[in-house]
């Protein structure tokens, strides 16, 4: 775990690298990495892009999942790993549980030999997560590595990796799962982003999370459609979820901060016991520092959580671009949870130092994402009342 710890930390991929076996799905948003044909994402033809081996764990694609109650303990203490990010408080995690937030279904179904069971599921409002275990295969991994003939490839097809991963179903190895159907009420989900395919803590297991533009109501049936590969037969579940939604969340009109080149407007601020999550709309040329000119420029602006103890919210992820920034951005971001109800969130927004030869960052490192310059006459202090 550690290794794996460490190999997140020192990924610097652009945000369009991806892994197929840990698939981000994007729909028609903003900030996306991928654009698919239609605005129902969750019924879509995967798009492809042909990267190397080394996005298999770029920074985009880690950093979703859940771990059950019983892992808590453990997984909670690593960053990004899991949806207990670290720091998670007991107290927290019991709130969750008690609130129908956390659960393990353990709901089991098997055809041919092979067993599929949902052993966690999450929902709070803002993310679905849920967990599939696999039983009666031996394999190195648990997400299917083919590519279908309705699947599209962004890049050359004749990439060795794609021309490796299009296989004929006949001949496909036994025991792989393909990404699920998921379905709220008997209708397709609708999501801005999600991740699919295999969980690292966890041997024989596959995750799946959708995050963004999810608008689901607080009581549903849950409907889960997965297919094996070599195995005729679908593996469906249906779970009843039902949360009592505690969760704060804070809507602003004019929340607004500007420094007369570029402002950003918060829209809104969800707090729940599992996450925090921060949404904003932002305009204008990035300021630049005097470190930030000649051979060097500034990045994006990227957004800085802290409670009112001075308690620095962990992002769920964090992407780098290998292009300059853009004059609009739709921030769409989740954080770890604060600790009980806090009086307020302070946004602190930064850049970082970006070389133009190379779009390397500048103090990028295993224990750091680079150094950031704050921008002081754009934080924005926002009141939180419970």
């Amino acid at each position: 775990m550690k290794e794996l710890e460490e190999m997140i930390r020192e990924s610097s991929l652009p945000k369009n690298s991806l892994s197929y076996q840990i698939m981000h799905r994007i729909g028609e948003r903003e900030m996306t990495m991928t654009r698919t044909s239609s605005k129902r994402p969750n019924g879509l033809k995967r798009t492809i892009l042909v990267a190397s081996a080394a996005a298999v764990l770029g920074g985009t694609v880690i950093g979703s999942g859940f771990v059950s109650p019983v892992m808590a303990a453990t997984l909670k203490q690593i960053p990004v790993l899991g949806v207990l990010f670290e720091g998670t408080s007991e107290d927290a995690v019991k709130a969750a549980i008690e609130q129908g937030i956390l659960s393990e279904p353990n709901l089991s179904v098997t055809h041919d030999g092979v067993t599929l069971k949902v052993a966690d599921l999450l929902y709070d409002g803002t993310r679905l997560s849920f967990i599939l275990e696999r039983e009666g295969v031996d394999l190195p991994s648990t997400a299917s590595p083919y590519i279908g003939e309705d699947e599209t490839i962004v890049g050359n097809p004749d990439n060795e990796y794609i021309k490796s991963r299009k296989v004929a179903k006949e001949d496909q190895v036994k025991g792989y799962i393909e990404r699920p159907r998921i379905l709220v009420d008997g209708r397709d989900v609708e999501f801005g982003e999600g991740g699919f395919g295999d969980y690292p803590p966890q041997n024989n297991a596959y995750m799946v999370e959708l995050t963004k533009d999810l608008k689901l109501p607080d009581q549903f049936e849950l409907t889960i459609q997965a297919n094996v590969t070599q195995v005729n037969e679908t593996f469906e579940f249906k779970i009843p979820v039902n949360i009592a939604n505690k969760s704060i969340v804070v809507k602003l009109d004019q929340a607004t901060k500007s420094d007369g080149q570029f402002s950003y407007t918060v829209k809104q601020l969800y707090i729940s016991p599992v996450s925090t999550r921060l949404v904003l709309d932002s305009e204008g040329e990035v300021p630049a520092s005097a470190e930030q000119t000649g051979n060097y420029s500034a990045s994006m602006v990227y957004y800085e959580l802290v409670d009112d103890q001075g308690n620095v919210l962990t992002p769920q992820k964090f992407d780098y671009f290998h292009s300059k920034p853009k004059t609009e951005y739709h921030i769409d971001q989740l954080f770890s949870p604060v600790n009980g109800t806090p009086k307020s969130i302070t946004i602190k927004p930064f850049t970082l130092t970006v070389n133009n030869k190379d779009w390397s960052v500048v103090g990028h490192g295993k224990n750091s994402h680079g150094d950031k310059t704050y921008l002081t006459d754009l934080e924005m202090t926002i009141p939180v009342k419970p």
